[in-house]
């Protein structure tokens, strides 16, 4: 394991997972429509999971409704069941190859799914995050084992792979705590 870069190979995968996360929640709606909102939303389409945004156009006509305009007539019942079973309470209503999705007034209960399936995404990315850690740490012990680093630089350079953990874990959370305030803002 040459130490600075695997430990900057490291820190830029924890990054990527953070950043995941960030896009997750930045789709989870705070009272106005956006299209991202959709941008979790993968359809099966001709034989894979694709997301939602390559088998249509979605557009927002008015501040509570989004349009989904898909482009292939046989997709679009597979577009709506997509729709239906994400996690984001949305019910489409089929107009020919059009998906109007009205999106309904955030009420309390509403709210508190949406933060729970912020949690759901903040887990997800810790997990990720860990997963990263344990590969380090494992690569960490193959380098000592094979005598690539020494005992000492292993013992080190696992004191920095689990800062770079908490460190993502710690940022992570605080995200999802701004995101939290944002939902339950009335």
């Amino acid at each position: 394991m040459s130490d600075a870069s695997d430990l900057s190979d490291i820190k830029r995968r924890m990054e990527a997972s953070v950043n995941a996360f960030v896009g997750d929640v930045s789709s989870l709606r705070t009272g106005r429509a956006s299209a991202n909102i959709l941008d979790p939303v993968y359809v099966e389409a001709y034989g894979s999971k694709v997301p939602l945004n390559q088998v249509a156009n979605i557009t927002v006509p008015e501040p509570r409704m989004l349009s989904v305009n898909v482009w292939d007539k046989s997709m679009v019942a597979a577009v709506d069941r997509a729709i239906r079973e994400s996690h984001l309470g949305l019910n489409p209503i089929m107009d020919g190859q059009t998906l109007r999705i009205p999106l309904p007034e955030l009420n309390e209960e509403r709210r508190r799914s949406l933060v729970k399936v912020a949690h759901e995404y903040a887990e997800k990315a810790r997990i990720a995050i860990r997963h990263v850690r344990r590969d380090g740490m494992d690569e960490l012990k193959k380098a000592e084992k094979s005598g690539d680093i020494s005992q000492d630089d292993s013992h080190s350079l696992s004191d920095d792979v689990q800062k770079l953990t908490d460190d993502s874990i710690s940022r992570v959370d605080d995200l999802l705590a701004d995101k939290e305030k944002e939902i339950m803002q009335v």
